[in-house]
């Protein structure tokens, strides 16, 4: 148990919310059983089930569609039913699917549509995740808030891998995909026995109105869903293409690019709560704006040099950008969200992740066959800017409704 102590102040200090602790609990155990299992799928679908890279390719991309829509949906029941059951519902869906991959056998078109299905347990409880750690802490607590839990999600996506690697020694798909099934059935027992029904700060009622009319008519929302979209286009870029330019471009081989890779979580979690703690004075808008920039703009040091230690002084420069935006953005959501319907702008907001996902990518990848590496730089940096212009504007817009308090979230 002093260990235990001990390894939690080493890694979240002594100012996290006591309310908000079973919710890094279950995001730690959680992040652990999706990453060990959900980096091995794509390989599992080519290398068991004889799938062809565009049957993967689609799979991904609709598996994308549906968990736009279970975002949203899972947040907006989130609002009538609780966050509890919507959380234990998503990790109910993963380890069901997850356990059903055990069982495909050759089955292509049965693992395929697996895959696709993932996307509902995937993001049918990430809305109601979000809005509890709003119903749990005060307002000018919710950026400290979400920097804690991404701190949680990042150390279980380093540990996941690893454990998922040792599961499938021997390319036993079902022994990986039963250990995986077994690490989510102990995030569900975690968050079934700690996770608080209610929070301090969520509405006693549940709405008495529709979530989808209210979203519709919030322009200042629907412009910062506009960026979170461009926002998370750029994100995945540092997943998916960069490893791509690095190998492919660059000569570096894929074992130090594992090594390059794993930059990114060690130091979110050395270093989120210490980047959130120092800017906390300052405005969420020009944050937003310097996190964008930063991110979209790291790209272009890979103009001058593709270098290994270029490489590395990207991956750092990113991770920089990427600490400031993640909690910054998600604060700006729960202010801008009317309480009853918190879950709703939660889910959704959580949604455009799945945007990006499905066409930074293919876009880039796109750009980059037809004009090579700096194509690609070049349309992230460029997004990067629309994102951060839509963001402010949105802000601005929250501002002049006097919905988002001015020292927390403004300019």
């Amino acid at each position: 148990m002093a260990l235990f102590a001990w390894f939690f102040r080493l890694v979240w200090g002594n100012d996290v919310d006591r309310a908000l602790r079973p919710v890094l609990a279950v995001t730690f155990v959680g992040s652990a059983a999706f990453s060990a299992g959900w980096i091995f799928v794509g390989i599992w679908a080519v290398d068991e089930l004889d799938a062809t890279s565009r049957q993967v390719g689609f799979a991904f991309l609709a598996g994308a569609l549906v968990s736009m829509v279970a975002g949203y949906a899972g947040g907006h029941l989130s609002d009538h039913v609780g966050r509890r059951p919507m959380i234990l519902a998503g990790w109910a869906c993963l380890a069901a699917t997850f356990l059903a991959y055990a069982f495909v056998g050759k089955r292509t078109d049965l693992g395929l549509s697996l895959m696709v299905l993932a996307g509902i347990g995937g993001s049918i409880g990430n809305g109601a995740d979000q809005a509890m750690v709003a119903d749990l802490v005060p307002p000018d607590r919710h950026e400290a808030g979400y920097a804690a839990t991404r701190v949680a999600s990042n150390l279980g996506v380093a540990f996941g891998p690893p454990i998922g690697g040792v599961l499938l020694i021997g390319r036993h798909w079902p022994v990986l995909f039963v250990g995986v099934c077994t690490m989510a059935l102990a995030a569900i027992a975690i968050a079934f026995r700690y996770l608080p029904r209610t929070g301090e700060y969520r509405p006693e009622e549940p709405p008495a109105r529709g979530s989808f009319g209210a979203l519709r008519s919030d322009r200042a929302f629907l412009l910062f869903l506009v960026s979170g979209a461009l926002a998370y286009l750029v994100y995945v870029a540092y997943e998916t293409v960069l490893p791509i330019s690095a190998v492919k471009s660059h000569g570096i081989s894929p074992s130090t690019w594992g090594f390059i890779v794993i930059i990114n979580p060690v130091l979110v979690t050395l270093f989120q709560l210490r980047v959130t703690r120092w800017s906390a004075r300052f405005p969420a808008g020009p944050k937003l704006v310097t996190a964008m920039l930063v991110m979209g703009g790291s790209f272009l040091f890979l103009l001058w040099s593709g270098s290994l230690a270029m490489f590395v002084w990207v991956m750092v420069v990113f991770v920089i950008g990427e600490m400031l935006w993640v909690p910054t953005s998600q604060a700006i959501v729960a202010a801008l969200a009317p309480e009853d319907i918190r879950g709703a702008y939660m889910g959704a907001f959580g949604s455009t992740a799945s945007i990006g996902f499905a066409l930074g990518p293919f876009t880039a990848l796109q750009l980059r066959g037809a004009y090579g590496d700096a194509a690609a730089w070049y349309f992230f940096a460029a997004v990067s800017v629309v994102a951060a212009a839509t963001g402010a504007a949105a802000v601005r817009g929250s501002l002049a409704r006097r919905r988002v308090d001015a020292p927390a979230a403004g300019y």
